[in-house]
């Protein structure tokens, strides 16, 4: 059976006896009868927080992507919901001030496993603040839902570090929220000191349709656990004009844009040797984001085996075939990308220039994916030592 941090609290209410704590937590970390975390405590007898912090997409879940968040009051409680997602970079890195009278703060999220996922930026920089500040922090862990056994692509060059890319590590890294924590304490980055509530009965070869939980989504765009598999590939989507299925049914499972022939993608893609997919070839009509009410062309990405599946591989892959064969469809995005202007978003997400640089080149990438396995193995020695749960080799 599986006990979350959040379990294992709610068995121990009492730890939080005569506290003045602040909770950062969202819609997605729920006990394990899926009530929200701010009432399974209530109703377990711990006092109520001082303050809930939200996260990007809001305490309850509710933003879009790059939206910023309002404060509010919770409707259940009357608390004050205060949001560390607003409008500017700057904004993404909470201030002292708003944990003033705290001495505790309990971080509970249920993150992807993936690079880009915001949720580990938001918790570590909020943990960094209040250790400095003196205040204890609680980390309630969660699994890696995508399990903790395999560590897939390149790690990040320094000088792209941003929201997407906070911490050194490939797109799919194999850690928990707890276990980032451990590794950026490691290396310096921030006070050690916080408490990990760990996971019971959890094991890093395990991934989530074996945990026996309900997925809940922890953003708007992850509906479903298969879509938090493709999510550490098909993200580099976002840094491109092609839809990665915003404002339909299934994000990040169809991938097209207006005048892309949908069979000559899938065709290109089955040639490409992906194990764990299936390309079925497509049209789609986006109610919002890009490509709003036009018809795309393009494929539906179909999980046929989580353990054979490469995301990443699968992600790069695709942006190579969409150049091959719709080449005029391959843009780049030009905005600037959760805040930052000065940088490519496709080199922010992938970690590097090297993608965008040989596509543009019409390269294809394989000498690219090839040098990932360097960087894997050097990530793995180095989180060897912070690993919460056995690995199994």
């Amino acid at each position: 059976m599986i006990r979350t941090g959040l379990d294992r609290l709610l068995q121990n209410p009492a730890a939080l006896a005569g506290r003045r704590y602040g909770l950062l937590s969202h819609a997605a970390a729920r006990s394990s009868n899926l009530q929200p975390i701010h009432l399974a405590l209530r109703r377990a007898g711990a006092p109520e927080p001082v303050l809930l912090f939200g996260p990007e997409h809001g305490f309850y879940g509710v933003e879009q992507d790059m939206i910023p968040s309002v404060d509010e009051t919770d409707p259940w409680t009357g608390l004050p919901t205060l949001s560390l997602y607003g409008e500017s970079e700057e904004s993404l890195r909470p201030q002292p001030q708003i944990m003033s009278g705290l001495d505790l703060l309990v971080i509970d999220m249920q993150d992807v496993g993936a690079r880009y996922y915001t949720y580990a930026a938001t918790g570590i920089w909020a943990a960094a603040l209040a250790l400095e500040l003196g205040i204890e922090v609680w980390i309630l862990d969660r699994p890696n839902p995508l399990g903790g056994q395999e560590v897939e692509g390149n790690l990040r060059r320094d000088d792209l570090q941003s929201f997407v890319g906070a911490f050194r590590m490939p797109p799919r890294h194999g850690l928990t929220l707890g276990e980032i924590a451990r590794l950026e304490a490691r290396r310096g980055e921030w006070p050690d000191g916080c408490r990990i509530w760990e996971v019971e009965g959890w094991s890093r070869e395990m991934l989530w349709h074996e945990i026996g939980r309900p997925w809940v989504a922890p953003s708007p765009n992850l509906p479903t656990a298969e879509i938090a598999f493709l999510y550490p590939g098909l993200c580099l989507v976002e840094g491109t004009e092609l839809s990665e299925g915003r404002g339909t049914t299934r994000p990040f499972e169809l991938v097209g844009a207006p005048g892309i022939d949908a069979v000559d993608l899938a065709d290109e893609l089955s040639t490409r040797g992906l194990a764990g997919v299936e390309f079925v070839p497509t049209f789609f009509r986006p109610q919002f984001h890009k490509h709003s009410g036009e018809v795309c062309g393009g494929v539906e990405v179909r999980v046929t085996d989580l353990w054979a599946l490469r995301p990443f591989r699968c992600g790069v892959e695709l942006l190579a075939a969409v150049r091959k064969v719709a080449p005029d469809s391959l843009v780049w995005r030009q905005e600037a990308y959760e805040f930052v202007g000065d940088r490519p978003a496709i080199d922010l997400l992938a970690g590097d220039s090297v993608l965008r640089l040989a596509l543009e080149r019409g390269e294809e990438p394989e000498s690219w994916i090839s040098s990932w396995n360097e960087d894997e193995e050097a990530f793995r020695l180095e989180c060897s030592e912070i690993l919460l749960y056995p690995e199994v080799r």
